[in-house]
């Protein structure tokens, strides 16, 4: 014969247990919320860090550009005004050259560095007769002349140079009052 087994009562879950299951469902579902919270955070900490990385690798490359830019624009410069300091050196070790022959050399000169201002965008202003306006002009000394518009300029010391809007220096003028 064959032995029966005993019959095994039907479990009965008491309610503390089922609290505890419930706690322990409650707390493993917690655990993957603030396992999936803080792998949310890594990655916008990570995005962050990147952002950040990118932003100092942008102003240090601005700053290289910058910088750059201003190298060429200074060597460009220099390298179209290089030919006039030519012309000077041979101007001035030509020692059996007349009067004329220099006269003629210089006007030369200060043609061929007029044409290079006007190529690099500069140009000149303050001529006697012109308007004096204060943005432009620096008047360093007045006068009093009959039969001559008052704020007009009498006489130019030195002329004023600009680039576009930008003045690179005032002409320095004798104002009539």
């Amino acid at each position: 014969m064959a032995k029966q087994e005993p019959k095994k009562k039907p479990e009965t879950v008491t309610p503390e247990e089922e609290t505890a299951e419930t706690a322990a469902a409650e707390v493993t579902e917690t655990e993957q919320k603030l396992q999936e919270l803080e792998n949310n955070l890594k990655d916008a900490n990570d995005k962050f860090l990147r952002t950040l990385a990118e932003y100092d690798n942008y102003r240090k490359r601005s700053v290289r550009e910058k910088e750059q830019a201003y190298a060429d624009s200074k060597a460009s410069v220099l390298s179209e005004i290089l030919p006039v300091l030519d012309n000077f050196e041979r101007a001035a070790g030509n020692r059996d050259a007349s009067l004329e022959d220099y006269q003629k050399g210089i006007d030369m000169i200060f043609k061929q560095f007029q044409d290079i201002l006007t190529k690099l965008g500069v140009e000149s202003f303050g001529e006697k007769g012109d308007t004096f306006d204060p943005n432009l002009h620096s008047a360093v000394m007045h006068t009093e002349e009959e039969g001559e518009p008052e704020n007009a300029i009498s006489e130019v010391f030195s002329k004023g140079y600009k680039l576009g809007d930008k003045i690179l220096r005032p002409a320095v003028v004798k104002v009539v009052n």
